[in-house]
């Protein structure tokens, strides 16, 4: 069966896995979604993950993810940009999710990187996914 939207899935994923508050989540492995996961992390949103490669050349991911008090870090996980439709945002009018408290995920010429980093280096793109 093929994929149309990697990135779709792996957020679908977390999102079920979390509305049923399980410890870990796996999910199809590539360097595209490493980068989102890596952003995930570094905001706090998840634990970590750690990546499993088999020997039909095939990886995938184990995400561990984070609970507080009880509930998932992770309030809300949304798609933006979709295959029938991509949303691009210049560096003026990159958005800012939940007045700030949240994060939008942009795939930019330097790199996946949260919306605040985009800021700081001037740079625009696609807007992936937004987090709060």
């Amino acid at each position: 069966m093929a994929m149309n939207d990697p990135i779709g899935d792996m957020l679908t994923r977390i999102r079920n896995a979390q509305m049923r508050y399980k410890e870990r989540v796996s999910t199809p492995g590539s360097s595209f979604r490493a980068r989102v996961l890596d952003v995930l992390k570094n905001e706090g949103y998840i634990r970590g993950y750690s990546s499993t490669e088999y020997d039909n050349g095939r990886t995938e991911f184990e995400i561990e993810l984070k609970y507080f008090d009880g509930e998932p870090v992770i309030r809300e996980i949304s798609r933006v940009s979709k295959p029938g439709r991509r949303v691009y945002a210049s560096v003026k009018t990159l958005p800012r999710i939940n007045n700030g408290l949240g994060v939008a995920i942009l795939s930019t010429p330097k790199g996946v990187m949260a919306d605040h980093d985009a800021r700081e280096q001037n740079v625009g793109g696609e807007i992936l996914c937004t987090v709060f």
